[in-house]
């Protein structure tokens, strides 16, 4: 073969694979599976075992991507109702945020799936953090020379329920006008969500917080227990919890709704035409029906309560109706 035609073919096999080349690298890039998105809200309280549980989920399922956005529960519900954004699963740290807020124009069910209580967390190198105890702590965070925390009642559970601790407190200890003194002390300590707390208490602007006991596990802080009539724990004190309430913000502007005094209780929901429907189901079974969740939840300290009673019980999908009671 001559030189010239030996050089023809090689223009030939290059112009060739100039062409195939880049249809080989665009078919290549189409054979990978496509990423899905699961978008959930969840409770500030619940970042840490859902981040866990996303986790394993992602692990499980190599294209899916678990979004997680944590806010204060009825914050969650209104980024779903003000601001339409878009949300397969909400996870509240109250379950009558959802009846509430998301019931039924958003959704149509509602399961109740863990328990928690109140706790006072404070900041180890606080002197005062020495004497502070289940009985004296009103007497402390009355101190002029003391800075406490809270949520607002309005974006967070953990915040009306503070209030409903320290109403509580006016009752167990006897001592009118308390909860107004203690809620009326350090209103610029207030935060959107319980876990906001915890930058205020590293930094020492605050020396307590009210927070879930959940929160001080995880985050390994130092606390002390409240009374049982106090810290909303025991389903069997629910009348003495019910002899208080509080109003927060309704549906509505100008709308209130009360919140009675009752035993904490968490609640899950799928929300009305999803993103993702079908990875919703998928991850509630992971959740529910395997277990996954439940484990995570009892290891970062916020006990399952299944089975539980709730009013949507014809409502919830078969495979979730044997963790709930009719």
């Amino acid at each position: 073969m001559r030189k010239s035609e030996v050089s023809d073919l090689i223009r030939s096999g290059k112009k060739l694979l100039a062409f195939i080349l880049p249809t080989l690298i665009l078919l290549g890039c189409n054979s990978k599976p496509k990423t899905e998105k699961l978008i959930i809200f969840h409770a500030g309280s619940l970042s840490v075992p859902f981040k866990q549980i996303a986790e394993e989920f992602e692990r499980i399922h190599p294209n899916v991507k678990v979004q997680l956005e944590a806010a204060g529960s009825r914050r969650c519900a209104r980024k779903i109702t003000d601001l339409n954004k878009p949300c397969d699963i909400m996870a509240s740290a109250d379950y009558k945020v959802i009846d509430n807020l998301l019931i039924p124009h958003y959704t149509n069910w509602n399961l109740k799936f863990a328990t928690n209580e109140m706790v006072i967390v404070f900041n180890k190198h606080l002197k005062q953090a020495n004497k502070i105890n289940s009985k004296n702590w009103p007497n402390i965070l009355l101190n002029e020379k003391v800075n406490y925390g809270r949520s607002d009642s309005n974006s967070d559970p953990c915040g009306y329920r503070t209030i409903l601790v320290n109403k509580l407190a006016g009752l167990y200890f006897k001592r009118s006008g308390l909860a107004d003194s203690i809620l009326n002390k350090d209103k610029e300590y207030i935060r959107p969500k319980e876990v906001d707390l915890l930058a205020l208490l590293e930094s020492q602007t605050i020396d307590y917080a009210f927070i879930y006991k959940s929160i001080a596990i995880q985050h390994q802080l130092d606390y002390i227990k409240l009374p049982d009539s106090i810290n909303l724990k025991r389903s069997d004190l629910t009348e003495f919890y019910k002899s208080v309430d509080v109003q927060v913000s309704g549906k509505k502007p100008g709308e209130t709704i009360t919140h009675i005094g009752e035993p904490m209780i968490y609640g899950i929901t799928q929300i009305k035409n999803p993103p993702n429907p079908k990875l919703a189901e998928e991850f509630l079974k992971f959740f529910f029906v395997d277990s996954v969740g439940i484990k995570a939840m009892k290891e970062c300290g916020q006990p399952p309560v299944l089975t539980s009673k709730t009013k949507t019980y014809q409502e919830l999908p078969h495979y979730l109706k044997s963790f709930a009671l009719n």
